[in-house]
């Protein structure tokens, strides 16, 4: 009679035991029954903002749910990464994630977070590749030849970019540290105002993105001198890689979606699977293609490598330069 109920209150225990993991997989079977909150840390029009209306309507298709995209800008897009961080984990409130994310893990000395520990990588968007452009006034009109010019005339190269920290920012400051150039940096807010002055001539060159500036380059407003990629894209024909000139030099603005930690395993496995049926979608594809974009389509674990890798790449580029956020 004792070993009976001994064994009874062991199974109980066991039932018991496992009921927060019987619950978490039901909830998340049934996920998402209300719609879904995803965060950008940009003003509207900005690259990571673009990227999450692409996909939100082929995501809350794939979801049965609406997928609300909401702006929350500050503070280097920390206000809506540590929103999102500290936010219950259980799917509805998501992040849409970007290099910004991997430069701020070294730009900011007392975050409340620590990005790659506090954060689940879900799934990537897109790539959206920087491209090296100069006003048409320069003489140059090669990576070569930019390079040779700014040695012969140290700090007469102004270049702009989004803000310090932004991704041009560091992406210039690559260059200079793979080449030795000496080139001035100059902030502005946001990169819309410093494409204006470039083309106006007020400064001389910039690495922005394919997406906001192919329409630039096609139109004769913006010279390209090259591509940050490993191979040419076919939205710039006849225009060559940086890497040519400067080997081993690479990239990209990215985008992704991100959860806080402990978010279950089943809901960050339905959301990949979601984001990456999104992105074979026509309407997709076709609209990356037209902006020189690709699709930064995998597993949660191939992101969780990207996302480490990138955070490594520009926290190097941010200690040699001793970038500070302002």
């Amino acid at each position: 009679m004792i070993t009976f109920q001994r064994r009874q209150i062991l199974r109980l225990a066991a039932g018991i035991a496992a009921l927060p993991a019987m619950l978490r997989i039901a909830s998340a079977q049934g996920y998402p029954t209300r719609p879904v909150q995803l965060l950008v840390g940009f003003a509207p029009a900005g690259g990571a903002d673009v990227m999450a209306r692409l996909l939100q309507p082929v995501l809350s298709e794939q979801l049965s749910q609406q997928i609300v995209v909401e702006n929350r800008p500050g503070a280097g897009t920390n206000i809506a990464t540590e929103a999102v961080l500290n936010a219950a984990p259980d799917g509805y409130t998501l992040l849409t994630a970007s290099l910004a994310n991997a430069g701020n893990a070294t730009l900011y000395d007392n975050l409340k977070f620590n990005f790659l520990r506090d954060s689940i990588p879900i799934a990537g968007i897109a790539l959206d590749p920087f491209m090296l452009q100069v006003t048409p006034s320069l003489p140059v009109k090669t990576v070569a030849e930019l390079i040779a010019y700014a040695k012969a005339n140290p700090g007469k190269i102004n270049y702009g970019s989004g803000g310090i920290g932004s991704g041009n920012h560091l992406t210039g400051e690559m260059l200079k540290a793979m080449t030795g150039i000496n080139i001035a940096h100059v902030p502005y807010r946001g990169a819309g105002p410093a494409m204006v002055d470039l083309m106006g001539g007020q400064i001389q060159m910039m690495f922005n993105v394919m997406s906001s500036s192919l329409q630039y380059v096609r139109a004769g407003k913006l010279r390209a001198l090259g591509v940050a990629t490993k191979t040419p894209q076919a939205a710039l024909p006849g225009v060559p890689t940086v890497a040519e000139t400067v080997p081993g030099f690479e990239a990209s603005f990215w985008s992704g979606i991100a959860g806080p930690k402990g978010l279950p395993p089943e809901i960050v496995d339905k959301l990949n699977r979601a984001v990456n049926v999104a992105l074979q979608d026509p309407k997709v594809t076709g609209r990356l293609a037209e902006w020189g974009a690709t699709p930064l389509a995998g597993p949660p674990a191939d992101f969780a490598k990207f996302v480490a890798d990138e955070t490594e790449k520009w926290g190097k580029v941010i200690r040699g330069a001793n970038i500070r956020a302002e």
